[in-house]
């Protein structure tokens, strides 16, 4: 990155040689487009950081949307008066993604899983650059993840499917799994809240996180079944036909994706707030059946959710860019 060209008025430049752009300082209007300036100036694998006086997530759902799941975002500090973040430019150069290993071989999320490895959201960042964001024993982590082929192999091998079989099998298995668990799930929800949600229970917040959730799915799962799904098999019966007519009246899939992965983001957050806030889904000794019930199902709900966006944004969100980069050449 040029840091000729950053504001040293606005920053500074830290002990490991970062600049530091201090968002406090910068007109409210121009705060947003002056981190994106300095974010679109970086090398791949360059870093600056920004200091604030709130949490600037608002920022992360927004470069995703705008610029693609193409960064690292990890806090330095988390309140209560400043935020601390460094973005980082991923450099694809530097080897396999978590995503793209993930999507290879199902068996190596386990081992991901079992480190606290976010390859759903977050899989478009290297193995060495999460284990560097968390701390991770690198060769710990490598060598669980070569001990996966003497695991039973998937049912699937998704990485095999053409991309319109794949939306298609992720509308029928997990949309429609959304569509008929949710009402169930909402009812218990209400019903143990209003019995079990004292004044000072977590159940309030959890209903709260959860009914934030079900908006953001049913709104997400509209534009994917309208835009996405339709536009994915548009892509794939013009590569296999030779008609270009139909996929010449469509703007680039590129802008849908990125709001797409940014809509996952949000509800990757949400997800991880409501197993936190409960323990993993753990429902507390002596609690009622309903009770019981609901986290069984809240969990089932948070496992499918992750596959199904583990299958979208590592598997068939690249290969519908891929087909429509080889279309549009």
């Amino acid at each position: 990155m040029n840091t000729d060209t950053l504001s040293p008025a606005k920053g500074r430049i830290t002990e490991e040689g970062l600049f530091e752009l201090n968002v406090t300082l910068i007109e409210p209007k121009l705060k947003h487009p002056t981190i994106f300036r300095h974010f679109d100036e970086l090398q791949p694998g360059e870093a600056f950081r920004i200091h604030n006086d709130h949490d600037p997530k608002p920022l992360y759902y927004q470069l995703i949307g705008e610029r693609g799941n193409v960064f690292s975002w990890t806090y330095l500090q988390k309140g209560p008066d400043w935020w601390d973040v460094e973005i980082r430019k991923n450099d694809a150069a530097k080897g396999e993604t978590i995503g793209e290993i993930a999507a290879k071989d199902l068996r190596k999320a386990e081992v991901f899983k079992k480190y606290g490895i976010d390859f759903c959201c977050g899989g478009k960042k290297t193995l060495r650059e999460v284990c560097r964001e968390k701390g991770l024993d690198f060769e710990a982590v490598e060598a669980d993840l070569g001990n996966t082929v003497q695991a039973p192999a998937p049912a699937f091998d998704f990485n095999k499917w053409d991309a319109d079989f794949l939306a298609d099998y992720i509308y029928n298995q997990h949309h429609k799994y959304y569509y008929t668990e949710e009402p169930t799930i909402t009812g218990l929800m209400e019903k143990v809240a209003e019995h079990h949600g004292g004044p000072h229970n977590d159940l309030h917040e959890l209903r709260s996180l959860y009914r934030t959730l079900v908006q953001e799915l049913n709104t997400h799962f509209m534009k994917e079944e309208r835009v996405v799904f339709p536009f994915v098999k548009a892509l794939v019966t013009a590569r296999n036909s030779g008609n270009m007519e139909q996929l010449s009246q469509q703007p680039s899939l590129t802008e849908p994706i990125q709001i797409m992965e940014s809509d996952h983001e949000a509800a990757g957050d949400i997800l991880e707030k409501m197993s936190r806030l409960t323990n993993g889904y753990t429902p507390p000794e002596n609690a009622c059946n309903s009770y019981q019930f609901l986290f069984k199902k809240l969990k089932e709900l948070d496992e499918d959710l992750h596959q199904h966006i583990h299958l979208e944004n590592n598997l068939l969100f690249p290969k519908a860019l891929a087909i429509e980069k080889e279309l549009r050449k």
